[in-house]
């Protein structure tokens, strides 16, 4: 993927303290002590990564859903924001096409698999012309660009500011950085991941495909990395 039609992702805004925050919610689970002690006590990275490992491996989950980062997003597909709306427990603000009009050309995504043929590609950039020349022509006769929007592709180049908590990212990480998750997302969430590993580099074994960290593929096909459950005879 070049860079024209690869998402741009920074990590805009993260708890100070994260690591010592989940372990203060794990601990304060089985302790009788106060969460501020706990807090305010513990220096000891590996004390607090074995507990943490103990506690989200046993499923208790609540105990990160105490963190919250946020994303900026830009130069993604429609098509691609489509799929991560679709999640729940996040919160979006997303470049609007009723209030902002396209000027000119507007920014669309490539395909790889288009992008590599030079046919195609030729035809892919000759129609986004034709739409883009329509969308003006609605936009110049006055038409509100609510209305003149329909006919803007999910090839659209879009920005959308993301939000959520640490359980969503992790299960966002799962599933979606599968080899079978369509391409654009897996490659912004997986750049998503990476900012977050940058500042936070205990994560990295949590932000991985559900199949790594299950062991197996529960999916009804698996791409080869692992085996799927019929395969293994897990019920």
């Amino acid at each position: 993927m070049d860079e024209k039609n690869r998402p741009v992702v920074n990590l805009i805004s993260k708890p100070e303290n994260m690591l010592k925050t989940v372990y203060t919610a794990c601990r304060t689970c089985y302790s009788a002590d106060y969460p501020i002690n706990i807090f305010n006590g513990v220096d000891d990275e590996e004390k607090m990564l074995k507990l943490i490992e103990r506690v989200i491996s046993s499923g208790h989950y609540s105990t990160i859903e105490h963190i919250q980062v946020t994303f900026a997003i830009s130069n993604v597909s429609r098509a691609c924001t489509h799929q991560l709306v679709r999640h729940r427990h996040m919160s979006f603000s997303q470049k609007s096409q009723r209030y902002v009009k396209e000027k000119g050309q507007f920014d669309y995504i490539i395909p790889p698999t288009i992008d590599r043929d030079d046919s195609l590609k030729a035809k892919f950039v000759s129609f986004m012309d034709k739409i883009s020349e329509q969308y003006q022509e609605f936009i110049d006769a006055g038409i509100p660009a609510e209305d003149a929007r329909f006919v803007l592709p999910n090839a659209a180049a879009s920005s959308i500011v993301a939000s959520l908590n640490l359980r969503e990212m992790i299960h966002l990480a799962n599933l979606r950085l599968c080899t079978r998750a369509q391409y654009e997302i897996r490659t912004m969430v997986k750049m998503m991941c990476d900012e977050l590993v940058k500042q936070e580099s205990w994560l990295k074994p949590y932000l991985v495909p559900k199949c790594v960290r299950l062991g197996f593929c529960d999916e009804d096909k698996s791409c080869g990395r692992m085996k799927t459950k019929n395969e293994l005879g897990i019920s």
